[in-house]
């Protein structure tokens, strides 16, 4: 089954043509003009490209309602857009993207893969604020967590990696990028994530601030007199690294901090805080670590932020080796002799995981048989 696979982000549409072996027969990145997607471009970077049997689209929010893949049609598209409220930056630009391909291939069956849907799984201790009942009961309120379509392949990867059922295994997978998130992964399963009701909670993270005090944001809305939409921009454009460092860039920061820049060097302090503190909370909820996994650009590209944050999990039983972390290559291996813990480097394919998830729910479907991927909206925490 051959599957087109669309990931509609801020700035391009990517679209991966995997076949049935999973080999990218062709790969395009189709740039966001000021209207959005542009048909005329898309048609022109599909041009020569054989038909795809089913299209997978990346969706970033299900809400409640979607817990795994769901086939799209006119009820689905709906109830899609009926959750932009939870996701105003990201959800319109999945429904874009979701819209100029299927104009572009009416015939072809289409189907939504969820960034929610892994971790619907964490248990109402995790998922659930201590905010008051009438909100619980009046709003679908808890933590959602986000980049499940990656936590969920680098967890698998990893137990393929290491020759061993992800099932028996308790794996914290890290993904650091722009956006950043870790997840507690037990028996296969998400078990607590960084992100919460938005993807603001957990880590330092570019241009986001991550967690912080929500007393802070009150404070500010009303010694700055910020409304809160400017607090929210501030948030989410002006924060993290961006911030700390004048750059959102990884890269720039660890060059500015090793030629001794101070706001540089703070930057990288706090990120590597945050992220080690990030990940003895996820060790708390496996209640041990077997694997870290590490993906991303920063997850994958930072030999830095690996060996910096190893250094102070120590005492989790991690440990790397130098040259193994500093060597480039796919995935791979950077565990020191001895540890207790294995760390993995594993390259992020979200479209893997997409064509997976796609296959798996046409299969079922084709085999007279429907998993459980959608029910009805309800206020958590009874999801």
């Amino acid at each position: 089954m051959r599957v087109l696979v669309v990931n509609a982000g801020s700035s391009s549409l990517k679209l991966r043509l995997l076949g049935a072996d999973d080999t990218v027969e062709r790969s395009a990145d189709l740039p966001a003009g000021a209207d959005g997607f542009s048909t005329s471009r898309l048609a022109e970077a599909l041009h020569g490209w054989k038909d795809p049997d089913v299209v997978g689209h990346r969706i970033v929010h299900g809400g409640t309602a979607f817990t795994g893949a769901v086939r799209i049609d006119h009820g689905v598209r709906q109830q899609l857009e009926d959750l932009t409220a939870l996701a105003p930056l990201h959800q319109p630009k999945s429904l874009a993207g979701l819209d100029l391909v299927s104009a572009h291939l009416p015939g072809v069956p289409a189907v939504a893969c969820f960034d929610t849907a892994f971790h619907t799984t964490i248990p109402p201790a995790a998922a659930t604020y201590a905010i008051p009942r009438e909100w619980q009961r009046r709003y679908p309120i808890r933590r959602y967590g986000f980049h499940g379509l990656s936590h969920a392949y680098c967890s698998r990867r990893a137990a393929e990696l290491l020759g061993r059922p992800v099932a028996d295994l308790r794996i914290i997978t890290c993904h650091l990028g722009a956006g950043a998130s870790l997840a507690a992964v037990l028996r296969g399963r998400s078990a607590d994530t960084t992100m919460g009701f938005t993807p603001l909670e957990g880590l330092v993270m570019a241009t986001r601030s991550g967690t912080v005090d929500p007393g802070l944001v009150l404070w500010l809305e009303e010694h700055e007199r910020l409304s809160p939409h400017e607090v929210g921009t501030a948030l989410e454009e002006r924060s993290g690294l961006t911030a700390l460092a004048g750059t959102p860039d990884m890269r720039e920061v660890e060059a500015a901090a090793d030629r001794g820049d101070p706001d540089a060097r703070l930057a990288l302090d706090v990120y590597i805080h945050r992220l080690a503190a990030g990940i003895a909370a996820m060790a708390a909820a496996t209640g041990g670590v077997d694997v870290l996994a590490f993906t991303g650009g920063v997850g994958e590209n930072s030999p830095v932020v690996r060996q910096r944050a190893a250094q102070r999990l120590g005492f989790l039983g991690v440990a790397i080796d130098t040259a193994g972390n500093g060597a480039a290559g796919p995935d791979r291996d950077i565990t020191a002799a001895g540890a207790a813990v294995q760390t993995l480097v594993i390259n992020a394919r979200e479209d893997l995981q997409i064509a997976r998830e796609t296959r798996q729910l046409l299969g079922a479907q084709e085999g007279g048989a429907s998993g459980p991927t959608v029910r009805s909206p309800r206020p958590h925490p009874s999801v």
